[in-house]
């Protein structure tokens, strides 16, 4: 509402308007401010207990043993013994260290590449993409212990697809030199629908004009999206490095249902897991493995989110 301005006036002038105070906030009423602080107070909450609450727990357990019987008075504080025991004596550690590292790399180059090309081919709308893309998706919605059974109809040395095709007796998820590599091929069958929707999403959002000043300047296809579309999609690019070097770092339901992440398959997550909840339920061991898997990923998203921070003070 307008306030008018009551100070005299010459004749005939129309009465002068004048705008609100500047800085006036409307005040919430008391139930308006209630579901605020329910809306703030629940959720923080919930992640405070749900996540905070366990990986502080962990690394506080990291500096101790406990074989989770009797009270927390029975653990036993050992510093950083844990820690050192894990680099230099325990055996699985560094294989598994590289296991998550191909995970990494295979992830990077093939299903990820693949599902960029994906995004770029079905984004033409060609006849049939809806098809195709709900194909492409549809492992997605599987979880990868669902996965790893599925898989085993192709993989099964007896009675496998793969072995009655070309005739083989090869155990692809029992033989250790080649377990690792047919575990990536069935994550790579999930993980590459999940890189072509999120690339799909952001071509989408690329302003149209830039592909046609780029055909305006005679730029062919491959070099429109390489100099063009590729460096737009910053943003989306920067999502799918964190998405990646989470998924191979959180790495366990697909080696834990074939062999608990075992012969071959070691992986920090199944590491982790065989020490808490397996036989030895050493909860202070797998708590420092927990420890380092949680400063590996934080390392990569504290780049994630320094970056996206700079480009707000950019924007």
């Amino acid at each position: 509402m307008t306030h008018i301005d009551e100070a005299p006036t010459p004749t005939g002038a129309v009465p002068r308007a004048t705008a609100p105070p500047q800085g006036r906030e409307k005040k919430l009423s008391g139930r308006d401010r209630l579901v605020v602080i329910t809306m703030v107070t629940v959720p923080l909450a919930l992640v405070l207990w749900l996540v905070w609450v366990p990986a502080l727990g962990s690394v506080v357990l990291s500096f101790g043993k406990w074989n989770g019987f009797g009270d927390l008075d029975t653990i036993e504080w050992v510093g950083f013994q844990n820690y050192e025991d894990i680099v230099t004596i325990y055996p699985p550690f560094w294989p598994a260290i590289q296991h998550n590292l191909i995970w990494l790399g295979f992830l990077f180059l093939f299903p990820t590449v693949l599902g960029m090309l994906l995004a770029v081919v079905l984004d033409r709308e060609m006849r049939g993409s809806r098809f195709y893309q709900t194909a492409f998706y549809m492992p997605v919605v599987l979880s990868l212990a669902l996965i790893g059974f599925i898989w085993q109809l192709f993989y099964s040395r007896d009675q496998g697809l793969i072995n009655d095709v070309f005739g083989t007796q090869i155990d692809w998820y029992g033989d250790p030199d080649i377990n690792l590599w047919a575990v990536l091929v069935a994550t790579a069958w999930r993980h590459t629908g999940y890189i072509m929707l999120i690339y799909l999403a952001g071509l989408k959002g690329v302003d149209a004009s830039l592909r046609e000043a780029a055909a305006v300047d005679g730029a062919g296809e491959v070099k429109t999206f390489f100099h063009v579309i590729f460096p737009v999609m910053r943003p989306i690019n920067m999502v799918v490095i964190v998405i990646v070097v989470i998924e191979s770092l959180r790495a366990f339901d697909l080696v834990w249902v074939i062999n608990k992440g075992r012969n071959g398959l070691e992986v920090i997550g199944a590491l982790v897991a065989q020490n808490v909840i397996g036989e030895a339920t050493r909860y202070g061991f797998g708590s420092a493995l927990a420890v380092i898997m949680m400063l590996i990923s934080s390392v990569f998203i504290t780049i994630y989110l320094r970056n996206v921070f700079r480009e707000e003070r950019r924007g």
